[in-house]
């Protein structure tokens, strides 16, 4: 009798143990997934916000953007706060709305800059650029 308990929990610490080493392989390969997504989102939203500048410093209005044209959505404030397009807070001031955010957007330049900011208890990573006339345009998840 006593060999039987043996062997089962022998059996058992055998399948707990796969259940482990597969479980890790999971973990890997999803983290590997998330980076890769995560790649490949920047890279659109770097696009998508470098089309908007473009567009406004070729003469097109900003308001003349609508707030889902783009996955993640794409947002305009000017310089002191007003947000001209967004698809909640079109109107707001960010500074009202948001400070944290308000104040991580203020590092946007012309050349682009990513930013990270934590926003009711996440993290998020949004890249803003500054058209001509200092509209700042952005984007992120």
């Amino acid at each position: 009798m006593h060999g039987a308990r043996f062997d089962i929990q022998q059996t058992w610490r055998k399948k707990m143990k796969r259940l482990m080493v597969m479980l890790s392989m999971v973990a890997v390969v999803l983290f590997a997934t998330q980076a890769f997504t995560a790649e490949k989102d920047k890279e659109a939203i770097t696009k998508n916000v470098d089309e908007v500048v473009a567009a406004i410093n070729g003469g097109k209005g900003a308001a003349s953007f609508a707030p889902d044209a783009y996955t993640p959505y794409v947002f305009i404030m000017e310089a002191d706060g007003l947000l001209i397009v967004h698809p909640t807070l079109a109107e707001k001031d960010l500074k009202v709305e948001g400070m944290p955010i308000y104040e991580a957007i203020m590092a946007a330049t012309e050349q682009g800059e990513w930013v990270k900011y934590d926003w009711k208890g996440s993290e998020k990573n949004t890249y803003i650029k500054r058209t001509d006339n200092n509209l700042v345009v952005g984007s992120g998840y």
